[in-house]
């Protein structure tokens, strides 16, 4: 029973081997007074926590300890009550609903509509937490400096989040989905591709536009292939009209688009079978089947040259599974202050990147995959974002450094990563931190530090 429930919801199979530190217990609060008092316990006891609730640190960080032992896993995966008021357009979302809305609203909470509306933490209005005393607080207990912090400064450095208030925003009857692909083949000379980098954050915020790069089976060897993954809040007439004026060289057809609704495209946009019922977001299952994993990140800031685009399909053939995905900024994400929320990556970045190659438990040569990817990011440097080179806290990526045994880390040494995932909003989150989490119990390999820990 006890590896079943640590395995329930663990994402990336890395962190699920026999030698990976495993907890000595598991709590799956029922009610948020589990949730009180087991901060106030682990606290008497002096025992280190991790919470988990979707399970999708990229690095394990909420159900894997390496650098604080002994340690308990804090599962809230049982906390899934939504309740809307259409009176005012809001909902409470608690922390486990779906994928796990807490740790993806803490990192920012990115999706298709981020050009139209910005991030989930965006749209945040309230929200209730258990601090490191274990008290609950809403907004007004906590105080806007602290609000600040957890909406978009990443999970495990403040409090334990038990749900939000989230704004609603208003979607169309109908919106239209459709994947163009292209094979190297069929797009010579990356035309469709640099045409993509120089219109994606300039088309209307109706539009998300993202490309998934793959490497696919071409007549007995291998091929990279562009997917042009897409969702548009409209009908498919006038989304032809906004593709033939503004990208008419991906040669979309209207053969190539579906309208469906604005929830059925959910179901589309994360990577499910055709005609999948929506019911699948109530089961929080991936359509994905669950791998061994690494990922990284990166922000662009200016189109990536011909020269650039031959180097990363030269990479990516010489991986077995790698993937790239390519989002489109601009629209409202331009329009948001840098330091609205501790996510500061707005004005001036075309996309992002993320990075990934996952394999198989069957395949031993996890070593060989990690290499080739930190070689890919290596190769990068000259195309994106630097001084800070900035990175998305949601793929979490402990390459960029990570604090010491006992989470005793200066602030100096914390900056290196904290200035790649916060920019300037790190200074201020260290301030937060410092104020209502001085003693440092809410910690982890890249959590945000106190100016003064006290192990």
């Amino acid at each position: 029973m006890f590896s079943e429930v640590l395995q329930s919801t663990a994402q990336n199979l890395r962190y699920l081997t026999k030698s990976m530190p495993k907890p000595g217990f598991i709590f799956k609060p029922l009610h948020e007074s589990h949730v009180q008092a087991s901060i106030i316990c682990s606290k008497k006891l002096g025992t280190h926590v991790r919470v988990r609730s979707g399970g999708h640190d990229y690095e394990g960080l909420s159900y894997v300890s390496e650098i604080e032992k002994p340690f308990i896993v804090l599962d809230l995966s049982k906390l899934r009550k939504v309740n809307i008021n259409i009176k005012d357009n809001s909902a409470w979302v608690q922390a486990s609903a779906t994928v796990g809305i807490v740790g993806h609203i803490t990192g920012g909470a990115y999706g298709s509509m981020m050009r139209k509306y910005g991030l989930g933490a965006d749209n945040v209005l309230d929200t209730k937490i258990v601090d490191a005393n274990g008290k609950i607080l809403d907004r007004k207990g906590m105080g806007e400096d602290m609000f600040w912090a957890i909406g978009g400064g990443a999970g495990g450095s403040f409090r334990i989040i038990l749900e939000w208030k989230i704004k609603l925003v208003p979607v169309p009857n109908t919106v239209t989905v459709f994947t163009v692909t292209k094979t190297l083949q069929q797009d010579p000379g990356n035309k469709i591709l640099s045409k993509w980098q120089m219109v994606a954050d300039k088309l209307v915020d109706e539009l998300f536009i993202r490309v998934i790069f793959n490497v696919a089976a071409n007549n007995g060897s291998k091929t990279a292939t562009t997917s042009y993954n897409t969702v548009f809040l409209g009908n498919k007439g006038v989304l032809m009209k906004v593709m033939n004026k503004s990208f008419p060289e991906l040669g979309l057809m209207p053969k190539d688009c579906t309208e469906m609704s604005w929830l059925e495209s959910i179901v589309y946009i994360s990577g499910f079978a055709s005609r999948t019922p929506t019911k699948v977001l109530l089961q929080g299952k991936s359509a994905f089947p669950k791998n061994n994993f690494k990922a990284k990140s990166d922000f662009v800031k200016k189109p990536i040259p011909e020269s650039g685009l031959k180097g990363i399909f030269k990479k990516l053939l010489k991986e077995d599974n790698p993937m790239m995905i390519w989002n489109p900024y601009g629209g409202m994400m331009a329009k948001i202050p840098e330091s609205q929320i501790p996510f500061p990556h707005r004005k001036g970045v075309i996309f992002k990147i993320q990075y990934v190659t996952n394999w198989p438990d069957s395949d031993r040569r996890a070593s060989r995959h990690i290499k080739w990817i930190r070689d890919l990011y290596s190769f990068m440097t000259p195309y994106v974002s630097a001084n800070p080179r900035q990175a998305y806290v949601n793929y979490r990526d402990l390459d960029l450094g990570q604090n010491k045994k006992g989470c005793k880390s200066t602030i100096n040494q914390a900056q290196v990563w904290g200035a790649s995932y916060f920019k300037d909003n790190f200074k201020r989150l260290v301030k937060v931190k410092t104020k209502v989490d001085p003693n440092n119990f809410f910690r982890h390999e890249q959590s945000i530090p106190p100016m003064l820990v006290q192990n």
